[in-house]
C-alpha cells in the first residue's frame, strides 16, 4: 500500500463518523431546529468504548463476533475503492463482486447476531433487513454493470478511476442516472429517510435498528462506527462517479473526496427534511425505482 493509499484510507476512516452528523445537522437547520453537534457520533463512540458490554445468557460467540465481522468486512471493502481517484490498494479485475460480497458478509454477520439472541422481535428485524437487501443488491450490480459498459473496465479502480472522466464525455446521461441510483441505494443500505429513520425507535417501523437493540458498550460502538463507515463507502462511490479526480495530486484528490463526502451528507439531510418516511410496503418499490434508473443508464449505453 502506497503512502497516498494509506493517507486516503486513514482520512476516510477518520471522517466517516462525521457524515451522519452532517446529515442530521442539515436536517435540523432546514427544519428550524438546533440539532445535535456534527461531531456527536465521535462523543457517543468515546462514551460507549469506555463502558462494558452486557450479554444475554442465551447468546453465543455468534453474537459477540457479529460487530467485529461487520467492521472488518467494511474496512476490507474500503481497500477495494480507489479513494485517491486513481487505483485501489487491493483492487483487481472483477473486484466489484468482492466489494458487494463484503457488504453482504457484514450484513449477514449482523443478522446472525440478531437471531442469536433468540428474540422474536429481533428475528422480525432480521427478516426485514434481508428482505430489503434482496432488492438493494441487484440494484447495486446494475449500477456496476452500467459503469463497466461506460468505462470498459471491470474493476472498481477502472470504473471510478481515470476512465470515469472519459466516460462523462460520451455517456453523461447514463453516468448521471447511475449516480442517482447509487444515492437511492445509499439511503436504503444505511437506513435513512425515506426508507428508515435512525432517530426513531418505533417497534412496528424499525428495520436496521431492531437487530442491534441487544448490543451495548464497545460492541455497539463497533456497529455505530460500521454504519457510519458504510455510509462513507457509498458516499465514496457517488463521489467517484460525479467527481473524477485522477488528474489531481494525491493531497488534492483526498481533499476533493472529503468535500464530496460532506456534500453527500448535506444531500442526505436535505432529502430527510423534505421527504416523509414511506410505508414498509412501499420500500421495495422505492429501491426498485433506484434500480430502474441504473437500468435506463444501461439501455442508453446499449443504443
Amino acid at each position: 500500500m502506497s503512502v497516498a493509499h494509506a493517507t486516503a484510507l486513514a482520512v476516510l476512516l477518520i471522517v466517516a463518523p462525521a457524515l451522519p452528523g452532517i446529515a442530521t445537522k442539515t436536517r435540523a437547520v432546514l427544519t428550524g431546529r438546533r440539532g445535535a453537534p456534527v461531531l456527536q457520533l465521535y462523543y457517543d463512540l468515546g462514551k460507549l468504548v469506555r463502558k462494558g458490554s452486557v450479554y444475554s445468557v442465551t447468546t453465543t460467540w455468534v453474537f459477540r463476533t457479529g460487530p467485529v465481522v461487520l467492521l472488518g468486512s467494511l474496512v476490507a471493502a474500503a481497500l477495494l475503492l480507489p479513494l485517491d481517484g486513481r487505483d485501489a490498494p487491493a483492487g483487481f479485475s472483477g473486484d466489484l463482486v468482492a466489494f458487494a460480497g463484503l457488504l453482504a458478509l457484514g450484513r449477514f454477520a449482523l443478522v446472525l447476531a440478531g437471531l442469536d439472541t433468540g428474540s422474536s422481535f429481533e428475528g422480525m428485524g432480521a427478516s426485514r433487513e434481508v428482505t430489503f437487501s434482496s432488492f438493494a443488491e441487484p440494484a447495486l450490480f446494475l449500477c456496476f454493470a452500467a459503469l463497466v459498459l461506460a468505462t470498459g473496465d471491470a474493476s472498481l479502480s477502472g470504473m471510478l478511476g481515470a476512465p470515469v472522466r472519459v466516460a462523462w464525455s460520451h455517456a453523461a446521461a447514463s453516468m448521471s442516472l447511475v449516480g442517482l441510483s447509487l444515492f437511492v441505494l445509499l439511503l436504503a443500505e444505511n437506513s435513512r429517510v425515506p426508507i428508515d429513520d435512525p432517530a426513531t425507535h418505533l417497534e412496528l417501523t424499525m428495520i436496521h435498528e431492531v437487530i442491534v437493540l441487544d448490543h451495548s458498550g464497545p460492541d455497539l460502538a463497533l456497529i455505530l462506527y460500521g454504519s457510519a463507515l458504510k455510509l462513507a463507502l457509498f458516499g465514496a462511490l457517488i463521489v467517484g462517479v460525479f467527481l473524477p479526480r485522477a488528474d489531481l495530486a494525491a493531497p488534492a484528490a483526498t481533499g476533493v473526496l472529503v468535500l464530496g463526502l460532506a456534500l453527500v451528507g448535506v444531500a442526505v439531510g436535505v432529502v430527510e427534511s423534505v421527504m416523509a418516511r414511506v410505508r414498509l410496503t412501499q420500500v421495495p418499490a422505492l429501491i426498485t425505482g433506484g434500480a430502474v434508473l441504473a437500468l435506463f443508464g444501461i439501455i442508453l449505453l446499449l443504443r
